[in-house]
């Protein structure tokens, strides 16, 4: 049943060519994986690391082959380096710039690190971004609180074009969010940085912004948008200011796109973790029931019932996770 309810079912470029990395990190045997496929059988050997490269050959995203590879290059015998093709800042999925400024902070709070080098940006429809993971394996993941939110102290971003367009789109969207965000949080200074890429670092045209609140205790949520061909570029703005400012009213410790990406490593941690979030997502509860059926983790969610948070839609999502470790350490 692999993504049975979407317009175009089963596996698409980037699905599978993340499937077949994780099939050459660890000599594993995978059958029936194409496109359309919405089955398929996956028998994993041991997981050796190393040098390996997975192409969409598309704008597929390459924050989901990183996605997919990461919870296992993690146990793996060597340090691993992952040559990732695609597009870096693609329609649903995460932009590579939330990987970097709001997913990776956080995600090495479970005691790994990682670093990521953006080779050349690559944009819809014609992707040619690569992206070098690099990462060390780890003996056993640590589990995490993410329950205090704190309060804001800053906002900052990026708003980017790439290729032909104008340089004052970049500062149209740019300009359009501060306006926006300024509404509701008048007394912080708000810093998005208009960007025109270089030509040599982005291959065709795009543009986009991301917005990064962070808090006096270290939580991160984000806003981002993407632009289209015909979307005016106050719109873009605007889009990515109101999604930020939403993910701030709900009282969680994290936004609503990074949710679903702790749930894996939750799983996987020894001890138990909690985070608190907003209202819980579909991709959030299907993480969870994929965890729990693949790796016997247990998971509660609970609306949080801390006093404030009463009138506010905000959960607990907790995990006992398995203490997987490294057999390789």
């Amino acid at each position: 049943g692999i993504r049975a309810g979407r317009s175009t079912p089963g596996l698409r470029p980037q699905h599978l060519s993340g499937l077949e990395m994780i099939r050459d990190l660890c000599d594993g045997q995978l059958e029936g994986a194409e496109i359309g496929s919405t089955e398929i059988i996956f028998t994993p050997e041991k997981i050796k690391g190393g040098l390996h490269t997975a192409d969409t050959k598309t704008a597929g995203s390459v924050c989901l082959l990183m996605q997919v590879s990461m919870p296992c290059v993690l146990f793996a015998a060597s340090p691993s380096e992952l040559r990732l093709k695609g597009g870096t800042n693609a329609e649903m999925a995460p932009q590579i710039d939330y990987t970097e400024m709001v997913f990776k902070p956080i995600v090495e709070k479970f005691g790994f690190k990682f670093n990521c080098d953006i080779k050349m940006r690559g944009y819809y429809p014609k992707g040619g971004g690569e992206v070098i993971v690099r990462m060390s394996p780890v003996k056993q993941l640590n589990p995490i609180n993410l329950t205090d939110r704190g309060s804001v102290t800053k906002i900052y971003g990026r708003a980017f074009v790439a290729g032909v367009l104008p340089f004052k789109v970049a500062k149209d969207m740019a300009a359009a969010a501060v306006r926006c965000i300024r509404k509701e949080i008048r007394d912080l200074y708000v810093n998005i940085q208009p960007v025109q890429e270089p030509k040599d670092q982005a291959f065709g045209n795009g543009n986009g912004i991301i917005i990064i609140a962070e808090t006096s205790t270290g939580c991160l949520f984000a806003g981002s948008s993407l632009g289209k061909r015909g979307v005016n570029a106050d719109k873009v703005g605007i889009e990515a200011a109101e999604m930020l400012l939403a993910n701030l009213r709900h009282g969680g410790a994290v936004d609503e796109y990074l949710q679903d990406q702790l749930i894996i490593f939750m799983a996987l941690a020894s001890g138990v973790s909690r985070v608190k979030t907003g209202p819980v997502t579909l991709h959030t509860q299907t993480a969870i029931h994929f965890a729990e059926q693949l790796s016997k983790a247990k998971f509660t969610v609970k609306k949080s019932e801390d006093g404030e948070d009463a009138s506010k839609d905000a959960y607990i999502i907790e995990c006992q996770g398995i203490g997987m470790t490294n057999p390789n350490l």
